[in-house]
């Protein structure tokens, strides 16, 4: 009798344990994955930021462009006004966030394109200086959102794998969504001359 009173206690220890064990993995997963949401904000925001200067340059030389500042400067501040919360990342909510994102890349573009027209606007070494900035930043954004998915990813599957899927579900521990390509990417752009 007594020894199966220590078998059960034994057994019910090793349960306990792996299931702290579990719990703090997950936890540790969970804030691996809201850093790595951070850090793509934080390249979105580098990005907000060089846009002003950006703007200014090429307003000093392209006046004329008002349209074109307008809505650079319109879709950075919708972006800037977007933020979610890491507790209430759903794939709707990443989907809205990278649509304003994607709507300010696309303002920029147009304003990049506009500096086609000012060959002494290309050669000012400001402008230079901040077209590299803002391309590194964009690269930046790129690995920063490929890293928040591999973190997603590895949470998503540590609290989907048997036997730990029992301590997240017990604890409430939700899949994390994805940062998805944009609608109409898988088509190649078609250029006309």
């Amino acid at each position: 009798m007594k020894k199966t009173w220590i078998i059960v206690i034994a057994v019910v220890a090793v349960l306990v344990i792996y299931c702290i064990s579990s719990y703090n993995s997950l936890v540790t997963q969970e804030e691996t994955v809201g850093t790595a949401w951070s850090n793509v904000e934080n390249q979105y925001q580098r990005r907000s930021d060089l846009i002003p200067n950006l703007v200014n340059t090429v307003k000093g030389y392209a006046a004329h462009e008002k349209e074109t500042f307008d809505a650079v400067v319109s879709a950075r501040a919708k972006a800037t006004q977007m933020t979610i919360d890491i507790e209430d990342l759903t794939p709707e909510k990443i989907e809205a966030y990278q649509k304003a994102q994607g709507a300010v890349g696309s303002a920029l573009s147009r304003l990049l394109a506009v500096t086609e027209n000012y060959p002494e606007l290309k050669a000012n070494e400001n402008f230079k200086e901040l077209q590299a900035q803002l391309e590194g930043t964009e690269n930046r954004i790129s690995v920063e959102r490929r890293k928040f998915n591999e973190t997603a990813r590895e949470y998503n599957t540590s609290i989907r794998r048997f036997p730990k899927n029992i301590v997240a579900s017990m604890f409430g521990f939700e899949k994390r969504p994805y940062f998805e390509a944009e609608e109409g990417s898988e088509k190649a752009p078609e250029v006309k001359f």
